[in-house]
């Protein structure tokens, strides 16, 4: 059965990079998984996820998932996403709110030169898009019967090292990195009473398409950044997040923990 068993997930920015491997995860422990994203297939040219789809490859797998389209910026599609999950699996036990951009990663600018159009989009997806995410999943696992274990659910927000640290020329995802952390410690307040765990996972600098386009001596600082040396895996993010919405973490709310090879150890 898994460490999952019979729960039910929607996990937003499924189609690749972390949320992809989460997905994985959740399935290939025992969760039935809705794989929501702006599309099905990944957008950024990495061979091995453009190959085949994020939920196509969980049945292949053995399990259960299928693909539901969301923009997450926009309420009454995030309602509908959870309904759905609802209406196809009888309750939400899981609902990670993945989905995320960097919008100044490829052309950093300092606070002086900022765009505001695009600190603005950087805030709407990574903030508001989280925000709808914890507010309908909340209220629909505040209807529910506890389960045996005594929880009604688990929410878990991708954040960052960058929602604990600062680093220059990305205002805007920093920014909006430690609203999550904000975010996450508020909403867990709002739920403990109801038995609802609200946690956030904060990766270090992790090998996805975003870092795939760095290039020597780029790449090199990044990954000496991290006390271990290189770069996080998906799949190591996934096992943290795993940890955090399974009855593990009864005892677990309100944090950000960080999976960073050391990243916010200095």
């Amino acid at each position: 059965m898994g460490r999952l068993g019979g729960k039910i997930a929607i996990v937003t920015g499924s189609s690749s990079g972390i949320g992809r491997a989460i997905s994985l995860e959740f399935a290939r422990n025992g969760a039935k998984v809705i794989c929501a994203d702006l599309t099905e297939k990944a957008r950024a040219d990495v061979a091995s996820e453009l190959a085949i789809t994020t939920h196509d490859l969980v049945t292949k797998e053995g399990g259960v998932a299928e693909f539901f389209k969301v923009d997450v910026t926009k309420s009454e599609e995030q309602e509908a996403l959870v309904k759905y999950a609802v209406e196809r699996f009888g309750r939400l036990d899981i609902m990670v709110n993945n989905a995320g951009v960097a919008m100044e990663a490829k052309n950093p600018q300092p606070i002086w030169s900022f765009d505001q159009t695009v600190f603005e989009k950087d805030m709407n997806i990574n903030v508001v898009g989280v925000l709808l995410g914890c507010k309908y999943a909340s209220a629909q696992m505040i209807k529910q019967d506890p389960l045996p274990c005594g929880d009604r659910g688990w929410i878990l927000n991708t954040a960052s090292v960058l929602g604990m640290v600062g680093s220059p020329g990305i205002t805007g995802y920093v920014t909006s990195k430690h609203a999550v952390m904000g975010l996450t410690k508020a909403a867990a307040w709002d739920c403990a009473p109801h038995r609802i765990h609200v946690n956030a996972v904060c990766p270090g600098y992790t090998d996805t398409a975003l870092i795939a386009g760095l290039e020597g001596q780029n790449r090199a600082q990044v990954e000496a950044l991290h006390p271990f040396g290189g770069l996080g895996r998906p799949e190591q993010i996934a096992r943290a997040a795993l940890f955090l919405v399974s009855e593990d973490s009864s005892w677990v709310t309100g944090i950000g923990l960080p999976v960073d090879g050391g990243y916010t150890a200095f």
